[in-house]
């Protein structure tokens, strides 16, 4: 696979082929977008390209640099096989002595959160110090190719405490080394590291591009497809990940507990019901938030202020036209208000259930 089979994102695609054309790579960049647009496909193959025998600015996929880190593009075995090197029950120092780096090609590291244990990995994975410091220590290496690439995918998730270590390299970095951070947000890195990175903003695909992919790697009929691209939101890997049965009752059972917070009847019921969102071992729940933001958008569409824009949700869409005239504009802001204050929260260990009540039972206190 080389850029030309890259979908989205030209604009980015041919800023990063023409960096490798004049030789004028930079030492850091920021990749940042929603989930699934391509960001840690598009890092791999500007490592490829960076690396690659036969082209200056793309990668051919034959010679051997290319074909060995193409050995990336799923990163899941050699994910388990790292765990499993340090056993099932690791502690601390282990964790830090023996970083989780994930390597097919001398050149290239992927460093991804690390899940501690191969069984039973903890909740929220982060990059540990361990990792950074190894990435300090082979950053100023010499490449046995053209180039060094570190690929930092959930960069946002390095504890700031450690963040120094990291941004000694940016300050000094290395004349023959790129490291990619990969992030949804810029804002969620610190700004002395933000500051020192080449940014790209990845957007989301068109639905038609998305339908287009899910055509080539899957037998989806066009109906499934369709709905596919449209429960994505423009994200290729979420399509290709989606379970379409389970996605479309999770946004039915997100909207029944905002009719049931319009209306504030049956409090019991809604109880159980946001228990169940909150509790579910099947979709994490910073999804569930997802799903909620993507229906008030909706509702917000419908409910007076049209942009034009089409629904996220069509296929609610008679759901989401009933509910949205029995709410208000002001309704819909309070409500992502409180579920903005409930994610914020999240790493404080908050009672989810609890939060996600004293939300929706708010709502029903005013229209």
């Amino acid at each position: 696979m080389g850029f030309s089979e890259f979908h989205g994102n030209t604009k980015i695609v041919a800023a990063l082929r023409s960096m490798l054309a004049a030789e004028r790579v930079p030492h850091a960049m920021l990749f940042t977008g929603p989930a699934g647009v391509g960001k840690y496909t598009l890092a791999r193959l500007f490592a490829q390209a960076a690396n690659c025998q036969q082209s200056r600015d793309d990668a051919c996929g034959e010679c051997e640099p290319c074909r060995k880190i193409a050995q990336l593009a799923d990163p899941r075995p050699l994910i388990r096989q790292g765990l499993e090197q340090r056993g099932e029950r690791p502690d601390a120092a282990t964790v830090e002595r023996i970083p989780l780096l994930l390597q097919t090609h001398p050149d290239v590291w992927v460093i991804v959160p690390d899940p501690v244990r191969p069984k039973d990995p903890v909740a929220h994975p982060v990059l540990h110090v361990g990792q950074l410091r190894a990435i300090q220590r082979a950053a100023y290496f010499k490449p046995t190719a053209r180039r060094r690439v570190f690929i930092l995918d959930g960069a946002e998730t390095m504890q700031w405490q450690h963040a120094s270590i990291f941004l000694k390299i940016l300050e000094e970095p290395p004349e023959s080394a790129t490291l990619i951070l990969l992030a949804p947000n810029p804002h969620l890195l610190l700004p002395t590291i933000r500051s020192r990175c080449l940014q790209f903003a990845f957007a989301p695909l068109p639905d038609s591009d998305v339908e287009q992919i899910l055509r080539s790697r899957t037998d989806w009929k066009s109906a499934e497809r369709k709905l596919a691209a449209q429960i994505a939101e423009g994200s290729p890997g979420a399509a290709l990940a989606l379970d379409l049965d389970a996605a479309l009752q999770l946004r039915r059972d997100v909207l029944a507990v905002l009719e049931h917070a319009a209306d504030l009847r049956a409090p019991a019921d809604l109880f159980v019901r946001t228990a169940a969102l909150a509790k579910s071992q099947d979709v994490a729940f910073e999804i569930v938030l997802e799903v909620f933001y993507s229906l008030l958008t909706d509702l917000l569409e419908l409910s007076g202020t049209s942009s034009g824009q089409k629904l996220r949700n069509p296929v609610l869409r008679k759901e989401l036209e009933v509910l949205s005239r029995k709410v208000s504009p002001d309704w819909v802001s309070r409500a992502v208000g409180g579920l903005d204050q409930l994610h914020g929260r999240l790493r404080r260990n908050i009672n989810r259930a609890l939060g996600l009540d004293a939300v929706t039972v708010s709502l029903g206190a005013v229209r």
